[in-house]
């Protein structure tokens, strides 16, 4: 019998699945996969509630409802300065990872170079090679994730289509600096190529700092397309409502990737989420003080456990070094001996690598609710610090 892509088949179980599995299987508190354990904000469920109940629940617009677009405008402005065209700039998919996917199917072309910032992921790889691009990677250095003007050098080339850039970063919990990203864009200019930039917690940036959009550097407003997540915006992943920003000319070609894909999105999620990105400026500070607090009381629990911890800058995880424990074996094996020991799940954080990957880091997720991160600690201080 003939079997399937083999591409794709040659792709085992993410590593966001099997951890699952084994944190269900022991029992454990799941501090790996990334999502919130609260409800979101009460308002923008009701809006939904009420669009659902009273409003259109047919196909709406391919292109998202105009609320929606207008919204995605406006919070472009109001946040960072930047003038969109909501008619011919804004496009709402099912998800950011669909919003990605259609930029990537929709840009390139077979034997295309495609640049990749490692740790990266995992949807990124497999979505390059099936629209026949070429991954060439940079690898970013622990612990404070950093690059070199050098490292760009290897990987650019005239062949280079277009970088693919996560900032905030999943899951280093990197948030480029403006050195860096003028960098990265002066190598984007230099090599007339496009940039991708997955910008899905761009809200949920720490210390004072300050998310700056790729797109709104010099020069770089027409070659970058720039990807949001209501669900990590507004805490309900479940919804997959994302939305993509971009110059005509660029959004068209993806647009039309689009429409083989999900073609649309609910329109009453679509509502609510207009009415979100409308929320006072409260509601997105709060939104990032509120996750500051929580990787603060994770990353000092960890820290008294025995956890090297690095910075977190920004997302929904903090990474820590296992080196001091003197562990026999590398990070997933610690993962999987965590989970059925202490009964705390992480990510190892080499499963974001293609090559030359780190084997002595692993992510947490600090999302959850106060008990549960307190719970886990616990676990975790019974585990290390009695021995």
């Amino acid at each position: 019998m003939k079997s399937g892509n083999a591409l794709l088949s040659s792709y085992g179980t993410t590593i966001f699945e099997v951890m699952s599995r084994l944190s269900e299987e022991h029992g454990a508190i799941n501090l790996g996969q990334g999502f919130p354990d609260d409800r979101g904000p009460a308002d923008v469920l009701q809006t939904a509630a009420d669009a659902l109940l009273n409003g259109w629940n047919q196909y709406p617009s391919m292109m998202g409802t105009p609320d929606l677009r207008q919204a995605l405008a406006a919070h472009a402005g109001r946040f960072y300065g930047l003038d969109v065209d909501w008619k011919t700039e804004t496009m709402v998919t099912s998800g950011a990872t669909e919003a990605l996917t259609a930029c990537l199917l929709g840009l390139i072309n077979p034997g295309d170079e495609v640049v990749l910032f490692q740790p990266m992921y995992d949807s990124y790889l497999p979505i390059v090679r099936l629209a026949g691009g070429v991954p060439r990677f940079v690898s970013l250095k622990a612990p404070d994730w950093s690059f070199s003007c050098a490292d760009l050098e290897a990987a650019f080339s005239p062949r280079t289509k277009l970088v693919l850039i996560n900032d905030p970063l999943n899951p280093a919990a990197k948030v480029f600096d403006r050195a860096e990203l003028e960098l990265i864009a002066e190598f984007v200019q230099r090599h007339d190529a496009l940039a991708v930039c997955d910008e899905v917690y761009e809200h949920i940036v720490f210390d004072g700092r300050r998310h700056i959009p790729l797109m709104t550097l010099p020069g770089m407003r027409d070659r970058c397309l720039k990807i949001g997540s209501a669900g990590k915006t507004f805490s309900l992943t479940g919804w997959k409502v994302g939305y993509v920003t971009a110059a005509p000319h660029l959004l068209q070609p993806v647009a039309k990737a689009h429409q083989f894909l999900t073609f649309t999105t609910p329109p009453n999620l679509q509502a609510a989420v207009a009415f979100g990105l409308g929320k006072e400026e409260g509601y997105f500070t709060g939104l990032a003080a509120g996750l500051q607090a929580k990787r603060d009381r994770l990353s000092a629990g960890l820290a008294s456990v025995g956890f090297d911890v690095l910075p977190s800058a920004g997302t929904y995880f903090v990474a820590a070094d296992i080196s001091r424990f003197g562990f026999d074996g590398d990070d997933q094996a610690f993962c999987r001996w965590l989970v059925a020991e202490a009964k705390v799940a992480a990510i190892p954080v080499s499963a974001f690598f293609v090559e030359n990957a780190p084997t002595n880091v692993v992510r947490f997720c600090f999302s959850k609710r106060d008990e549960v991160l307190d719970e886990a600690i616990d676990r975790l201080r019974k585990r290390f610090v009695s021995e």
